[in-house]
């Protein structure tokens, strides 16, 4: 499987011939299995409803403190929404979010999933942010079954996930930031959003080519895609 595009292929080959990308095929077993019904925390599953019989309501967006942040999103944080955001490696999209989730956490519960840094670590960059609040959650954590076991537990408002690449499913086959496990992840976490009503967050890396890394279908299995640019500096400039 192509680890750019997702194409599959019976045996290896030296360039796509979807995308063209060179020595991105990696070999990745899949397994078949029966999805359940989508059940919420609550343990209430789906069903199918008439459209005259579904309640109309009015969605509440959460407004943080960063005008431009709420713009972007529509005029604040939807309840049940998938957004990811992008960017080069060290452009501030941890940094970003960490400040977003101490405000959140003054309006609701955040949980923060980090699969790159210890709760130290992530302590020491929030207190010098600001105030942390007492429903601002930390977890260091890449396995997707235990993430959700804790979101089943602590029942957050919000949810923030840093980063896609580093949380793996152990159900599925390959390693942490392969198309399979970036498909089924993301997928999981849609299914947590839609169901439960938690805003989520992803964090994704980029290439080097400056696209986001892992399958295209990322971009469109989210609600928003948001991606973070910097101005390049020469060394005489800087």
């Amino acid at each position: 499987m192509c680890q750019n595009c997702a194409y599959n292929s019976p045996k290896y080959l030296g360039r796509c011939p979807n995308c063209g990308s060179w020595s991105s095929f990696v070999e990745e077993v899949e397994v078949a299995e029966v999805k359940n019904a989508r059940v919420s925390l609550t343990g209430e599953k789906t069903k199918p409803m008439k459209l005259a019989d579904v309640t109309s309501i009015n969605v509440h967006r959460t407004k943080t403190e960063m005008e431009e942040f709420n713009r972007v999103l529509g005029g604040g944080v939807v309840p049940g929404s998938l957004v990811l955001i992008g960017g080069d490696p060290g452009i501030g999209k941890s940094t970003l979010l960490l400040q977003v989730s101490t405000q959140l956490s003054q309006v609701g519960t955040v949980l923060y999933v980090s699969g790159e840094e210890s709760a130290q670590q992530i302590k020491l960059r929030a207190e010098r942010l600001g105030d942390i609040d007492s429903e601002f959650y930390l977890y260091a954590e890449t396995n997707m079954q235990s993430v959700r076991a804790e979101v089943e537990r602590i029942q957050p408002d919000f949810l923030i996930i840093d980063s896609i690449q580093t949380i793996m499913s152990p159900e599925i086959s390959g390693v942490q930031g392969s198309v399979s496990q970036v498909r089924e992840v993301t997928a999981e976490l849609m299914q947590l959003a839609k169901t439960n009503n938690i805003a989520i967050f992803i964090v994704g890396h980029v290439t080097k080519e400056g696209t986001l890394a892992g399958p295209r279908m990322l971009e469109h299995m989210v609600d928003t895609v948001l991606y973070f640019e910097g101005n390049a500096t020469t060394p005489s400039e800087s």
